[in-house]
């Protein structure tokens, strides 16, 4: 791990912090390739319910790419792609763990600092954040995966829009697009999304993470019938939180989910 990102656990939250004052968070190689780790971390800890991405004290959640690396990374089509690669696994890895993710979006969001925000869940960001994605400024095209997750949660118009003009635009015209989930007040996203994270890590988390998978499966094509489907649906009923659950709500008290 480097110093300019971590993982703080204090349950039942898990918590990966952006912590590059200097640069904004600028995003290098290095904390790219430390990601995966980190989720694999926080995914391994029962203790952990829900994964928060945020920028800490930086007064950003990220803004950009590191640029001073752009001579070296992208100086061979050998270079430029051992270093795609290595944001694309930082990216699957927050996309495709089992746990929901939250980013926390106070000041700058832009390039690399949305795709890591469009890799979770939900997004919860400040009033006066400002959001951008600039690949067109650079003579470049945005990646086939952070290209995906934008269309999937704004749709062809607006994902055309911010990527045509690589505008920079502020959180309530992104919370209008549906960019970001929830709209706080000024310097409160942080706050805003640990009280959200506390509200999904108070219910069962078999739950949780099966609707993850189910949503999952469905945005890659299962339909109605799926056998996957119907086998994640089914598992429900022999799951020891529906056990306690249904019995809680007859003799009206709150369930105690065990699943970790």
């Amino acid at each position: 791990m480097t110093e300019t990102i971590r993982l703080d656990i204090a349950p039942p939250l898990g918590e990966i912090v952006l912590n590059k004052p200097a640069k904004r968070n600028a995003l290098s190689v290095d904390m790219w390739a430390a990601i995966p780790a980190l989720v694999n971390e926080a995914t391994a800890n029962p203790d952990v319910k829900v994964l928060l991405i945020h920028g800490g004290d930086a007064g950003a959640f990220a803004a950009g790419a590191d640029i001073s690396e752009f001579e070296t990374i992208y100086a061979t089509p050998e270079s430029a792609k051992a270093s795609g690669d290595t944001i694309a696994a930082a990216l699957n890895a927050v996309e495709n763990c089992p746990k929901p993710t939250i980013a926390a979006i106070d000041g700058a969001c832009i390039g690399g600092g949305v795709s890591l925000a469009m890799a979770c869940d939900l997004r919860v960001a400040s009033a006066g954040s400002k959001f951008g994605v600039t690949p067109g400024k650079l003579g470049l095209v945005y990646p086939a995966g952070d290209t995906r997750r934008l269309l999937a949660a704004i749709g062809p118009g607006a994902t055309k829009d911010i990527l045509f003009t690589g505008r920079i635009f502020m959180a309530d015209e992104a919370k209008q697009i549906q960019l970001i989930d929830r709209l706080a007040p000024k310097g409160k996203a942080l706050s805003a999304a640990r009280t959200f994270a506390a509200e999904i890590a108070a219910i069962s988390q078999w739950s949780t993470r099966a609707t993850k998978a189910m949503i999952k499966g469905l945005q890659s094509g299962w339909d109605d019938t799926d056998q996957k489907a119907e086998a994640l649906f089914l598992e429900g009923f022999s799951n020891e939180d529906f056990q306690d659950g249904y019995r809680a709500f007859l003799e009206k008290r709150a369930a105690k989910f065990t699943f970790g």
